[in-house]
């Protein structure tokens, strides 16, 4: 199959062709490969690739919803027996996972198949997919720019054509940010939804959660389909999964909605131009579909909360980096400086400030859950601003050597407890202050690509449901696509 014609399809689509036997799973997997050879050495998308165990797969038979359809995980738990999972760290590079992550092992019994594994910052700790171990990612719509984190090896991918949808993650905004950055449809489904298993029951404390990006609204709730459709018995819920299909459900055209926006960053941090247009945009176009849409926001200390994910973020970086040099002899210098120092950080935090820290998260929880009484969704920008240019979050090299000097002399505890500290911090996320509401509540939340800046880099705008409300957001985002189609946008590459 040409690429000409391979793009034209999403992974639905392709799935559609197999089952008809009108091309096989190892065209399309040759379609793919060639596709990669072709950009990705522009984009740096793809860390790992796994070529010959793909083509092991169309060898054999495949079957299940995307059988014969190439696929790509994100080099970040998304494990695969035998492959190394690098989690974009110079200690993981040549360790190699055990056994399939159970995403994985549900991808594989859709028959995707699966040739390569895609670029993360170190631990996903980062908007920006940069990191030492694996270079800088860029965003297929303009090489300056980066395609977000902490899916961002992804997201570029699937904007650039090399697969339709792609394995991603989100602990705090991972895969809405790198869909806001690349122009495609990101969905965070909510805690608990898609297991975790085997080796990790909830990860980040419950913030975290796999999923897809994808071009299309359907192939995300196929995949929904696929990673819920029954549950982990070794898991920590047994999740309230609907009796119809999520591909039927995101059909549906929705009830008329009542949706709350804001502007306004909780953080209190300027918000670009662009980012302000995205939702003023989109509220108007909600409204001309018939919604009810005003400006409103929860009741939230933005601050409190940020502070409060960055302690639980923080000590789960100190634990990561723990485990690693345990299981694998790595050395601190085997470690990125920002994330030791996001260690040391937490090593300053007593565990009764932790503790209280991790129950302010049910204060949070109900006060969106009170702002859910009123409206059906909250609608906010996605990013602050349009996507940044590579390198720009970078840690300049005279804070990194006055990190590593802390570092070495072992003063980062009483550094830690500054304002200085603790200023950066929040600046840190001054660039994405919208998603993480979502990823500590537990609910679930999607970027939708509605919206080009003047230089045609995409930026997405991000709504917010309550418990149980991955339908609602799935039959809505079908309508906005239906009436601003955006998967037959593709970069000039």
């Amino acid at each position: 199959m040409e690429y000409g014609e391979y793009r034209k399809y999403d992974a639905v689509g392709l799935a559609e062709l197999v089952a008809r036997g009108e091309v096989s799973p190892g065209e399309l997997l040759e379609t793919a490969i060639d596709r990669a050879d072709q950009v990705d050495g522009r984009l740096n998308a793809i860390v790992r690739r796994m070529d010959d165990l793909a083509r092991q797969q169309t060898a054999g038979e495949l079957s299940g919803p995307f059988a014969g359809v190439p696929f790509l995980l994100k080099d970040l738990s998304q494990d695969y027996a035998g492959v190394a999972t690098g989690s974009g760290s110079r200690a993981l590079r040549r360790h190699a996972a055990s056994r399939h992550s159970l995403v994985v092992r549900r991808w594989l019994d859709a028959g995707l198949v699966i040739f390569g594994k895609t670029a993360t910052p170190e631990f996903g700790t980062k908007g920006v997919t940069e990191s030492k171990a694996t270079g800088a990612t860029r965003n297929p719509w303009n090489l300056a720019h980066t395609p977000g984190g902490s899916s961002g090896g992804s997201a570029a991918a699937v904007a650039a054509g090399v697969v339709p949808v792609a394995g991603a993650s989100d602990g705090g905004g991972s895969i809405r940010i790198p869909a806001a950055c690349c122009g495609i449809f990101g969905l965070k489904p909510g805690r608990g939804l898609v297991p975790a298993g085997p080796d990790v029951a909830e990860p980040l404390s419950g913030a975290a959660t796999d999923g897809v990006v994808s071009r299309t609204v359907r192939d995300t709730a196929a995949m929904l389909d696929v990673l819920t459709r029954t549950p982990d018995l070794g898991g920590p819920y047994l999740p309230a999964v609907p009796d119809t299909s999520y591909v039927e459900l995101a059909k549906r055209t929705p009830m008329r909605l009542r949706i709350g926006f804001t502007t306004r960053s909780p953080l209190g941090t300027p918000v670009h131009a662009d980012a302000v247009a995205a939702v003023e945009q989109a509220a108007a176009l909600l409204d001309g579909l018939g919604h009810d849409v005003q400006p409103a926001e929860p009741e939230i200390d933005g601050v409190a909360l940020a502070r409060d994910f960055m302690t639980m973020w923080s000590a789960q970086t100190a634990a990561t980096i723990e485990r690693i040099k345990q299981a694998t002899g790595a050395r601190n210098r085997d470690f990125e400086v920002d994330n030791r120092l996001l260690a040391a950080s937490a090593r300053a935090v007593r565990a009764a400030d932790y503790a209280a820290s991790r129950e302010r998260w049910n204060v949070h929880t109900r006060a969106l859950a009170a702002f859910h009484e009123r409206f059906d969704l909250l609608l906010t920008p996605t990013l602050a601003g349009p996507p940044v240019r590579v390198g720009e979050l970078t840690t300049p090299p005279l804070l990194r050597l006055g990190g590593e000097l802390l570092l070495l002399l072992r003063l980062t505890g009483p550094f830690t407890r500054t304002r200085t500290w603790n200023d950066q911090v929040l600046a840190n996320l001054e660039q994405v202050p919208f998603t993480q509401l979502a990823n500590l509540t537990g609910r679930p939340a999607m970027s939708v690509p509605l919206y080009r800046t003047a230089d045609g880099l995409p930026l997405g705008v991000q709504f917010v449901a309550g418990l149980g409300g991955e339908a609602t957001l799935l039959a809505l985002a079908t309508q906005l696509e239906a009436e601003r189609p955006w998967a037959d946008a593709e970069p000039a590459l």
